[in-house]
């Protein structure tokens, strides 16, 4: 049976000047703790431009995404922050429309 995929998270981030490749590292060791998710259907790290980073989850239900965010990745996240980002993450959650 195919995931029915409705809920996630997009969460974009912007590194301190000099601190991208930091960050970088840092969203590629958080697969490992995405992977410890049972009800983290997918996980993305991904680059959007010379500074900008994001994170991208999608979960089959609400509470999943809700363990998501009570989780261990946003924890890691408030560790590093105040070193590694330029301000504020922005986190949403989304409603997920179609899925391929």
């Amino acid at each position: 049976m195919t995931a029915q995929l409705k809920f996630g998270v997009l969460a974009l981030l912007e590194a301190k000047p000099g601190k991208e490749g930091e960050l970088a590292a840092f969203l590629e060791s958080g697969r490992a703790l995405a992977a410890a998710e049972p009800g983290t259907v997918t996980w993305y790290a991904f680059r959007a431009g010379e500074s900008t980073f994001g994170i991208f989850d999608t979960f089959e239900t609400e509470d999943a995404r809700q363990a998501h965010l009570d989780g261990e990745i946003p924890r890691a996240l408030g560790q590093v922050a105040a070193d590694l980002l330029g301000g504020a993450p922005d986190i949403r959650t989304i409603d997920v429309i179609a899925t391929k």
